[in-house]
Parts: structure tokens; sequence; C-alpha cells
């Protein structure tokens, strides 16, 4: 089986990097940073709804292009390696799947053109602070059509148009669809380790709010969401992991020391064939998980956590060696080398921590297991 880009999938994914090459730079990374007030680089949003990336896998009837998942797996990792500042996450993996996943046909229709184009800006509040996520933790509650708790921390929050918000209510968990322009919101900045992600607080009180999907079974459902989600994280964490290499690659060849370029010592060279190989595990995983994602494959949830638990191993390692081979300047301001740290964390961090996604690993393949025992008792 092949699991590789074919060959209209590997010319959308040069279109996507020689674009992103122009529009992106990493000195519009830093203008985030240099900006304090600025939360995301709204001309680049704007310029993604305009070619379409946001409605990649988003149906014709729905405003999208149609083009698939393994499309849009190919468009995150070229927006990771260019470290974009725009919440294409926060809208298309997680606010846009969760809307096809569990919305009515009003919902659909209402928000999926709009997030096609660009036009809105969404997100998913499940968290509300450190720890496992379990129904009995959920403490934001619905009741008589409004919300009330709090939800920390959201990524994209402070400019968000709508979330999706997990609450429980009297009899279980369930989704809720939430205007964040309305009265009852009130959000909160929060500072991460990487500004160029806009993250926040937000508190509802008496926000009103309507049901997305069943809401007997809304962790259940977000869970599935996550699954699809961690899939794409992992590509654009694939992508942000290859910059990091080839940026410390091309430093080690240009920088000398005592005569010789520092690459061709055998400590860099170790240190990035370390780097390689924890990448190219990495991508096999991410390989793996998008095939399960475009074939809605029973395997989904093993190679969705085996994805995002490999990924999120290889971004951080390779953006924290890439900072070690700059040396005492890669520690610096001025290098470019923490723009790949920050975002390695942060997106290691956006659906759950990697331990989580430990459990859930260990979880499906225990869930898998039992299901071959039973199928082969069954014969």
């Amino acid at each position: 089986m092949n699991f590789d880009f074919d060959s209209d999938q590997k010319a959308l994914k040069d279109q996507a990097r020689r674009f992103l090459a122009d529009v992106c730079p990493l000195s519009s990374v830093r203008e985030i940073l240099d900006h304090p007030e600025l939360t995301h680089s709204e001309k680049l949003w704007s310029q993604l709804g305009e070619q379409g990336w946001c409605g990649t896998a988003i149906p014709e009837q729905y405003g999208g292009l149609a083009f698939g998942y393994v499309e849009l797996c190919a468009l995150a990792e070229e927006l990771g390696r260019a470290v974009a500042p725009t919440p294409f996450s926060s809208s298309v993996y997680q606010f846009a799947e969760a809307v096809l996943a569990a919305g009515n046909e009003a919902q659909k229709q209402a928000l999926l053109p709009r997030i096609a184009t660009g036009e809105l800006i969404g997100t998913i509040a499940f968290s509300e602070g450190p720890g496992v996520l379990r129904s009995e933790g959920v403490t934001t509650r619905f009741e008589n059509g409004a919300l009330n708790g709090q939800k920390i921390p959201v990524t994209d929050g402070s400019i968000a148009d709508q979330a999706v918000v997990l609450a429980s209510h009297a009899t279980g968990t369930g989704l809720y669809l939430v205007d964040l322009k309305q009265d009852g919101v009130t959000r909160q900045s929060v500072a991460t380790v990487d500004p160029t992600r806009d993250a926040a607080r937000l508190r509802f009180d008496h926000a009103e709010a309507e049901p997305l999907g069943d809401a007997e079974r809304g962790l259940e459902q977000l869970l599935r969401i996550q699954d699809k989600a961690a899939v794409l994280l992992a590509f654009e964490q694939l992508g942000g992991a290859d910059r990091a290499l080839e940026m410390a690659r091309d430093y080690a060849l240009e920088r000398f020391a005592f005569g010789r370029q520092i690459g061709s010592y055998q400590a860099i060279k170790h240190k990035l064939a370390d780097v390689f190989t924890k990448i190219e595990v990495a991508r096999a995983n991410a390989y793996f998980g998008a095939w399960a994602l475009s074939s809605d494959a029973p395997e989904l949830s093993v190679a969705a956590a085996a994805a995002r638990v490999a990924a999120s191993d290889a971004f951080w390692f390779a953006s924290k060696e890439n900072i070690q081979t700059h040396g005492g300047i890669g520690f610096t301001w001025e290098a470019d080398c923490h723009l790949l740290y920050r975002r390695a964390r942060q997106l290691g961090l956006v659906i759950g921590a990697p331990r989580d996604w430990k459990r859930r690993l260990a979880a499906a393949l225990e869930a898998q297991r039992d299901a071959e025992k039973t199928a082969m008792g069954a014969l």
C-alpha cells in the first residue's frame, strides 16, 4: 500500500510552499511578536480564504472545494512549515469538523459557507484548566438555553466569531454553538509561549447557546473531532520539524569553527541524524493517519493518537536541537530558532498534551485488541 502523496497532491504542496514563501516569510511571523496588539495576520487569513484553502475538505453544497482530507493534510504541512500566524487550525480542523460531524442542516448551511471563504473564525472550547478531560470534570453548565461557566485556554478565543463549547447538563455532556460577540460572553487574553497564536479565557454568563448534535454524547463527539484534528495538526508539526531541521543543517554548513564547518563534526552529524530519524517516524505515522482520516477507517483512533504522539515529539526535538546547533546565537531574539520552538510547544498542547494522547493510544490499542479477540472467538 502506498501512503505517499500522488503527483497532483505533490503539485499542490509545491504551489502552497511557493505561495507561503512569498506571503508569509518569517519576518511576518516576527511582526506579530513585535506588536503585542496583533493576534494574527489578518492579511494572510484573508488570502487563505480567497485561495479557497479554508474550504478544502468542506463539501460543495456548503461552499467548499470538496478536494478531500489528504489535500488538506498537504496544505497543513506547508502551513506548519511557514509557522503561519492564522486561526486556520481552530477554524478548519476543529470548528468546521464539529459542524460537519454534528450539526443539523440549518447549522451547516449557516456556518460552513462562511468558514470556507474565511469570513468566519471559529474555535472549540473544551478545556477548563490542567488535567485529563472527563465528563465529571466539566463545570461549564447548559440550562434553559444558556451557558454559564468558563473555558481556559481557548485557542483563538479572542478573535473567534463562533465557538463550539463542551458543557454539562442535567443528564450528561453536550456540544453547544455559541456566538462569542454577544453580551453574555467575556474574553480575556491569555499569555502563552507562542504569542503568534492567540489564546483566551472565555467566561459565559447566561450566554445564549444552541445544541450541536446529540446532547447525550458531547464528550464522545468531541473526542472523535479531536482524532481528526490530531492528524491534521500532525502534518503541521511535521512541516515545522522539517523547517527546523533544514535551518539547523544550513547553519551547520555555513558556520566554521577551528577552520572547519561545524557540520563536519560527529557531534553535529549525530544530532541532526537523530532529528531526521524522529521526523521520519512522525511522517510514517502522519501518513497512516491521513489514510485513516480520508477513508474513515475504524483504525482512526489508533492512527490519530500515534500521529499526534510522534509528531509532537519530532517537532519539539527538532526545534530544540535547531537552537542547540546554532549555539549561543540560537538563544537570541534575532535568530529565528525560537519561532519554531514556540510553535512546537503551542501545537503540542492545543488539543491536549502528548501524555494524554499516549493514554488515548493505549486505550485505543486495547480496544482494538479486544475487538480482534471477540471476532476470533466468533469464528
